[in-house]
């Protein structure tokens, strides 16, 4: 198991140099060295050296280690540093009269600052010591800075993402009141896709951001609508052959609508946004439109959005019908009265469509038949 150490969650100034040496004579030569300029902690062996590092935390500067020590020796314990990630903290400086190459070499592999050798040099190794503490010091406070940028950049990322999803959602219920429908539609589509992505089978692979940016991607399904005439969008009765032909370029609109907003193509949901608007009135057996694709050639979040849109139209009051209820709206999509659909997705929908119900019961349109 990794040790948690406190240098990694305080924020202390780094002000102590920890000496360790099994020898006090040693110890003491180090510690007269940096005194005037560190408080000075020391340790015998190994295992001390852990304990002092668990206790002080960041507030440890340097590591003044030894190789050969009882209980546990210097290149252990830089085993143990570079295992828990201290050696990326603290620097460590090998302090010893061994001149057996593979010992040095093995402390440079874990990651040791600097192999200085006994007997020290005071001057010398003050140098080595103060300037690689400078420069971990000088990387501290840099670090520190972009982390602070960094979290001002994603904060304000997160209220521009914040700020478009709003006027999208605010322009897709735009366009559904402009067509005679409540604002509750598109929050409705949102709801029936994300419990679609979440229970089929064919979303399993779908991480948690990507059932989300399909969802978010759902609400303009019908943005294309806004290019539509009024007189064609609002009317009570049946469409004829050429009004349906124009009602029918909302899909290819709605794409290059999406595609012409600068800011939208920045947005990570994109792509799903664009083949939804477009695709969501295929159907599976290629009757749909405007491309007429078949089976999976039709993107799955397209296809899902369509399942959920169509379930939502005809539980929902329109201008050219009432609400049917949900059994009957049941019956017509398994019956294929709406059109074909993907048999898994079909699938799926029998399964959990009584609890999309659920969304409807706090809906102030009321389904009846």
């Amino acid at each position: 198991m990794i040790m948690e150490y406190s240098f990694i969650r305080e924020t202390c100034v780094p002000d102590t140099i920890l000496i360790v040496d099994d020898d006090e004579i040693n110890r003491d030569v180090l510690g007269n060295i940096f005194s005037a300029s560190y408080a000075i902690e020391t340790a015998q062996n190994g295992k001390e050296c852990l304990d002092k590092i668990h206790e002080y935390g960041s507030r440890i500067c340097a590591v003044l280690l030894d190789v050969i020590m009882p209980v546990m020796g210097g290149i252990e314990v830089l085993e143990k540093f570079s295992k828990d990630g201290i050696i990326n903290h603290i620097p460590v400086f090998l302090i010893t009269g061994a001149t057996d190459g593979q010992i040095i070499k093995r402390a440079y592999e874990y990651g040791v600052m600097d192999v200085i050798s006994k007997p020290v040099s005071p001057y010398i190794v003050q140098r080595r010591v103060n300037s690689v503490i400078e420069l971990f010091t000088a990387r501290k406070r840099l670090s520190g800075v972009v982390d602070q940028q960094r979290d001002q950049l994603l904060e304000q990322a997160k209220r521009i993402l914040k700020l478009n999803m709003g006027m999208i959602e605010s322009l897709s219920t735009a366009i559904e009141f402009r067509s005679g429908e409540s604002g509750e539609h598109v929050r409705r589509i949102y709801d029936i896709t994300r419990m679609f992505l979440e229970n089929s089978p064919l979303c399993s692979e779908f991480s948690a951001e990507k059932r989300e940016h399909v969802s978010l991607a759902a609400i303009m399904h019908d943005v294309g609508k806004i290019s539509i005439p009024d007189a064609i969008l609002n009317k009570p009765g049946r469409l004829t052959p050429e009004e349906f032909e124009i009602m029918k370029t909302h899909t290819t609109q709605g794409a290059q609508l999406l595609e012409r907003i600068p800011q939208m193509r920045e947005l990570p949901f994109f792509t799903y946004a664009c083949d939804i608007a477009k695709f969501h009135h295929e159907r599976w057996d290629g009757r749909g439109y405007p491309e007429g694709r078949t089976g999976d050639d039709i993107p799955l979040w397209a296809q899902i959005v369509s399942i959920a849109d169509v379930y939502d139209a005809l539980v929902s009051p329109r201008c050219y019908k009432k609400a049917f209820s949900f059994e009957k709206a049941l019956a017509m999509i398994v019956g294929g009265e709406c059109g074909v659909f993907n048999p898994e997705i079909l699938a799926c929908f029998q399964d959990i469509e009584g609890r999309l119900r659920n969304i409807y019961s706090s809906s102030s349109e009321q389904v009846h038949e």
